[in-house]
């Protein structure tokens, strides 16, 4: 595995990339484990629009990987804590996320990508070509889809009061809630014919 300033740490965002050279790739395989300073993804982050994220402690990733003929075959985890913004009452808390993946990757010269078949519903499949294979968009896309959509701090979180915007998980607030919005009355009596 090489990274372009040739240290031996793999690092997802202060690197150009993460490869693989196909011609190093065994079909005994090689597993690697890493870890990501957080300060590197929180930047990358906040670049995109995942502002309401904020990972907490480094990453955590796993990967082996082997071959077999022409196509490479990838495993891994991701272990991460993210504080993030609850979706229904903005409180933050902490949520520990871990993912597993896997990749068939075959070279994109050997057939067209359509004549290709998925062998597993949990599996993903892509192309590379040359003599190197980048990890690190994949591993990147597999940290994005480790973010929860609408975060929740619990399920049965009660969010915040649509009139006065209190956390009504700490108690009602005592604003009536459900009531006819005065503006609309006047078609309360309001008779459509045909």
């Amino acid at each position: 595995m090489t990274c372009h300033n040739r240290t031996l740490r793999l690092a997802l965002y202060r690197c150009t990339s993460v490869k693989l050279r196909i011609d190093d790739i065994t079909a005994e395989g090689r597993e690697v484990s890493f870890a990501e300073p957080e300060q590197e993804i929180n930047r990358t982050l906040a670049r995109g629009a995942l502002h309401e994220y904020f990972i907490k402690a480094p990453l955590r990733v796993s990967l082996s990987y082997y071959r077999a003929g022409s196509e490479i075959f990838v495993s891994g985890t991701l272990d991460a804590i993210t504080t993030a913004s609850c979706s229904r009452c903005v409180e933050e808390f902490d949520l520990p996320s871990h993912r597993r993946f896997r990749y068939v990757l075959a070279p994109k010269a050997m057939n067209d990508e359509n004549d290709f078949a998925l062998r597993a519903e949990d599996l993903e499949f892509s192309f590379y070509q040359g003599d190197e294979i980048d990890l690190t968009p994949l591993i990147r896309e597999q940290v994005l889809l480790a973010l929860a959509e609408r975060p929740l701090c619990r399920e049965e979180c009660r969010g915040l009061c649509p009139q006065c915007g209190a956390n009504l998980n700490d108690g009602d607030c005592g604003c009536i809630i459900g009531g006819l919005d005065p503006r609309l009355a006047v078609l309360r009596n309001l008779k459509l014919g045909r």
